[in-house]
């Protein structure tokens, strides 16, 4: 079998390689990818890859092998699976808690962009609690996960206010229902019921300053990888009473498989639009890779398996 692997020379690429056909558990079914998306944290993690790891956790494709134990989609069903790792290859293992069958209507380009940033986009927005009326701040919004929460959040009744880098990548935001976009996090008004914070370092400070009495800062990467520093005393002051809610998408949950169902009916439905800046053949995922890294990829990037 044929799988795109670290190369393990400290730069942040894969090339392809002969692997070990898949051997799956009993409750692990076989997928035939034909499509998987690119995430920017997996590319941190090409930087330093752990010893045998293969990157991979977006992919959509076919069954091609039931789950031993009679659970999950039978041989022939279209799906959209989130692994933990190892799909950027022809084939893979999925345990059937992580897949959701999909309908004719959604390709499987368009399915290999949903599971990471989806999850983590609706999961954050269940985090927040009720949303309508209520004023949001997202940072570093012009990213797969930004996309889904803004058209998500403006749906339910809030009014947003999206951070990105530029006016051109922001654009989309707007037609997804954010009421501003700006370029930097000062020149956001506020003051905000709700900061979802990506970015990290100077963000972070800047972000929670904006905050109401008693709001909420939900802190959720640190894209920027600058670390933060936070003045309490300012805090205090500033925004007596505000809370800040560490966030991590799988919130202890191993069963996906319910939540990407609702974000597969939600495409369907036509009420979430994923945004895909790029779809390449898997031959070009250095190049992918590359342009993820230095922004030059609105959206999610997806490549196809030939």
């Amino acid at each position: 079998m044929r799988a795109l692997v670290p190369t393990g020379d400290e730069r942040v690429t894969v090339a392809e390689a002969e692997v070990s056909t898949v051997s799956p558990v009993a409750a692990e079914l076989v997928i035939k990818v034909e499509a998987f998306s690119v995430n920017r944290g997996e590319t941190f993690l090409l930087e330093n890859p752990m010893q045998g790891w293969r990157p991979g956790k977006d992919v959509a494709g076919t069954v091609i092998r039931a789950a031993g134990d009679g659970s999950g989609p039978s041989v022939g069903t279209r799906v959209v699976a989130h692994p933990p790792a190892a799909g950027w290859a022809q084939e893979v293992a999925v345990h059937t808690s992580n897949v959701a069958v999909l309908p004719d209507s959604i390709s499987e380009q368009t399915a290999a962009a949903l599971p990471l940033a989806g999850l983590t986009a609706l999961r954050l927005l269940w985090t927040v609690g009720p949303l309508i009326g209520r004023r949001i701040l997202i940072t570093g919004a012009s990213g797969g996960v930004g996309h889904y929460v803004v058209e998500l959040a403006a749906a339910a009744g809030a009014n947003i206010t999206a951070v990105s880098a530029s006016p051109s990548r922001g654009a989309r935001l707007l037609e997804l229902g954010a009421v501003k976009v700006v370029q930097e996090v000062t020149d956001a008004a506020g003051p905000f019921d709700v900061v979802l914070e990506s970015v990290g370092g100077a963000s972070f400070s800047q972000a929670i300053e904006r905050l109401v009495p008693d709001g909420l800062l939900v802190w959720f990467g640190q894209a920027s990888r600058t670390p933060v520093t936070v003045s309490f005393f300012d805090l205090l002051a500033r925004s007596p009473g505000a809370r800040i809610q560490h966030f991590s998408y799988t919130r202890g949950e191993l069963d996906h498989s319910r939540d990407l169902a609702t974000l597969v009916d939600l495409v369907a439905d036509g009420r979430l639009h994923p945004e895909i800046g790029s779809v390449r053949p898997w031959a070009e995922t250095a190049t992918v890779i590359e342009e993820l890294r230095g922004r030059r990829i609105q959206g999610n990037a997806v490549l196809t398996v030939g």
